[in-house]
């Protein structure tokens, strides 16, 4: 009997920037495993030629990346209830029995991550504070309500999109003005910002950051090998920080045990392959 090798990957129209390559290429080493994981350029025009061909040619998955997390929801066969909720999926699993199966992990990772580097953090005593409403904002959200903040506070760039998210999640989500989201922070148990300010070749975060206090959490979604502004400050604060390339990790480590068999384990060596540059 010859032995089937695993195939998985991602698919997005920026692939080549993608730490998800590095990552499960290094978890696939380290561990030995005799397995494949590859990045594939797709534009929107291929994307349902694409995905349901993979499964012809061996693929156990892929994961999902922008600007295809919304539109795969309509072209699975089963959509799990949180990635319906958010709307997106980052995942998709092609199944024995033909059905492509769509998921979404960012929750799960965002939670996972705080647990590990905020372990003092109870999520029902304070607000949550969270900048940005694009889908990974989506997901923390969903996630936060899961695990019983009582109420979170939202600003975006654009309001109308912070007011669509609050349409879908309900009485639990305020809606702030951007030139508030300074303000918005102050008493919060945790504040996250899932926007791309602050990253490397995108515009500075300049929200005012004195509301920030030792006894909050802050998470950033930034993979970067630095430090953004917000980060920094609220280490220098005595705040516990989450940090985006923990995030990614973990929502990736149940996706690749299902994928490879193997459940790995988050290193300083696969943290580097996160954020190599």
């Amino acid at each position: 009997m010859t032995q089937t090798i695993p195939l998985a990957g991602v698919i997005g129209t920026d692939v080549a920037t993608s730490a998800l390559p590095r990552l499960m290429g290094h978890w696939l080493g380290r561990g030995g495993i005799r397995g494949h994981y590859i990045p594939m350029e797709v534009g929107r025009e291929n994307l349902r030629g694409v995905v349901t061909t993979l499964p012809r040619m061996g693929f156990s998955g892929v994961n999902v990346a922008q600007p295809h997390k919304e539109t795969v929801l309509g072209i699975a066969d089963l959509v799990t209830d949180r990635a319906a909720l958010i709307g997106a999926a980052n995942t998709l699993i092609f199944r024995k029995d033909g059905k492509i199966h769509a998921d979404n992990t960012e929750g799960f990772g965002f939670i996972a991550n705080l647990r590990e580097t905020a372990p003092h953090w109870d999520p029902r005593a304070r607000f949550a504070a969270v900048l940005g409403a694009g889908s990974t904002a989506r997901a923390v959200v969903a996630s936060l309500i899961e695990v019983g903040v009582p109420e979170i506070r939202l600003c975006n760039r654009s309001r109308a999109r912070a007011e669509a998210l609050r349409a879908d999640f309900g009485a639990k989500v305020t809606v702030y003005e951007w030139v508030q989201a300074g303000n918005m922070i102050e008493d919060a148990g945790i504040v996250v910002n899932t926007t791309p300010l602050g990253q490397v070749d995108q515009p500075e975060f300049r929200v005012p950051l004195d509301g920030l206090a030792p006894h909050m959490a802050v998470a950033d979604v930034s993979v970067g090998a630095a430090d953004t502004r917000l980060m920094a400050e609220a280490r220098a604060m005595g705040c516990a920080v989450a940090d985006g390339a923990g995030m990614l990790q973990h929502q990736l480590i149940p996706v690749f045990e299902r994928w490879f068999g193997v459940r790995p384990d988050i290193t300083d060596q696969s943290r580097a392959a996160v954020q190599k540059a």
